[in-house]
């Protein structure tokens, strides 16, 4: 991450509006500044507000991957309430710590629906926070729009899938790989529900190409040796290997791959939970010739993208970098407020209603709400990453129908 990121540890001595201030809205959006003026005002009535919660990991090991979504979901929310927020409403941010705990996570949803009372949720990262918070959202009726790429299985009346459910990027993964790099594959992945479901549905996708499979392993979430793993990668010697750790765990195994000798130059490795921001923590010299496969890539070039990029660099530092998952949370918001003054409520069931085949241009271009599963019309994309870790693209697909219950 980069050093201009900011440290969580400080938030629990914050105030709330000293807390969204420290992660970038402006102090007119919170106070509720009147569109187009500069006057600042305490008595703003909460009849002109609506709060949205925003819930990812600002501390632990998955802060690596997630804090910088809060920075892009508060970006789109200062744009959207420069525009004159949602039916006239400007958005209040309500800012909690998943804390990389899913008990912590179904607390602080708990707490966002029960005490703020807020509209939306734009929150989590792993499957097992969305799986800790679901129950919580189903039961007290809110709605979370969940920005990472995940292994499908699921499909809820207040979820909103932003990101790639597991079909849509795996599968084209493999069958690019399959074609162009090798016909063995070794699998390596964190042990939680989304790298084994998406490398169960990789297994699936290389016996029906006919590859090989040499190997897989599994290791807990912020596992930092791989070098026993490592010594049977050497000795499976696989055309490919197939990333699914997540997190911070990613830097301990980059870095212990290339001391091993293994890089890019020499072995292809594609990465299905890396994008240029995380490599910003992993270290730009241990990923560079790697692959990776997301929906968005930082350099795509498109005039929403260019704008997304330029203002959230703007905002938060030349030396920031987007990636997947921040261009996910940042469009959620849009999708939500769009949702919104489509259906003229904040009504969960009105939104969701509203969702249906709705679409918008954003920073991975058009996308769309599946007419009735919650989840988006994704793009599939294949990169290299440089030696400056940005991404050079090397494959795309045209827009894939999310399938999030496929037949194995």
């Amino acid at each position: 991450m980069s050093n201009k990121t900011r440290d969580p540890s400080t938030l629990e001595s914050l105030s709330r509006r000293e807390a969204i201030g420290k992660l970038g809205v402006t102090a007119a959006a919170i106070a509720g500044v009147i569109p187009g003026t500069m006057l600042f005002s305490r008595e703003v009535a909460a009849a002109d507000k609506v709060k949205v919660g925003i819930l990812h990991s600002l501390s632990g090991t998955i802060a690596i991957a997630e804090k910088s979504v809060v920075d892009a979901e508060m970006l789109a929310i200062e744009q959207v309430n420069k525009a004159g927020g949602v039916m006239g409403k400007l958005i209040e941010p309500v800012i909690e710590d998943g804390a990389s705990d899913w008990p912590t996570f179904a607390e602080k949803a708990r707490k966002l629906l029960e005490k703020d009372k807020v509209a939306a949720v734009m929150g989590c990262y792993t499957s097992a926070s969305r799986k800790a918070v679901l129950p919580v959202f189903e039961k007290l009726n809110g709605l979370l729009y969940y920005p990472t790429y995940y292994e499908g299985l699921e499909q809820s009346p207040n979820i909103m899938y932003t990101a790639q459910e597991a079909t849509q990027s795996v599968i084209s993964a493999m069958e690019w790989l399959y074609a162009n790099k090798g016909k063995s594959f070794y699998m390596i992945g964190s042990d939680y529900i989304w790298p084994r479901t998406t490398i169960k549905i990789a297994k699936a996708t290389l016996a029906r190409l006919g590859g090989k499979l040499v190997g897989e392993g599994y290791y807990p979430l912020g596992h930092i040796e791989f070098s026993s793993e490592i010594n049977k990668i050497k000795a499976a010697k696989p055309d490919v290997i197939l990333n699914c750790v997540v997190g911070g765990s990613n830097v301990a195994f980059f870095k212990q791959l290339t001391a091993a000798g293994i890089n890019g130059k020499n072995q292809t490795v594609l990465s299905l939970a890396v994008s240029e921001e995380e490599v910003s923590g992993i270290g730009a010299a241990n990923t560079a010739g790697t692959l990776t496969c997301m929906g968005y890539f930082q350099g795509l070039d498109n005039p929403e993208n260019k704008k997304f990029v330029s203002e959230f660099k703007k905002k938060y530092g030349a030396d920031r970098v987007t990636g997947d998952t921040l261009a996910c949370g940042y469009t959620s918001v849009l999708l939500w407020a769009k949702a919104a003054e489509k259906a003229k409520s904040f009504d969960v069931a009105k939104v969701v209603a509203a969702s249906s085949n709705l679409e918008i241009n954003g920073p991975e271009g058009k996308v769309k709400f599946h007419q009735s599963n919650h989840h988006l019309w994704k793009h599939a994309r294949i990169g290299a990453f440089r030696a400056d870790g940005q991404v050079d693209m090397i494959y795309e697909s045209k827009l894939i129908e999310p399938n999030p219950f496929p037949k194995l």
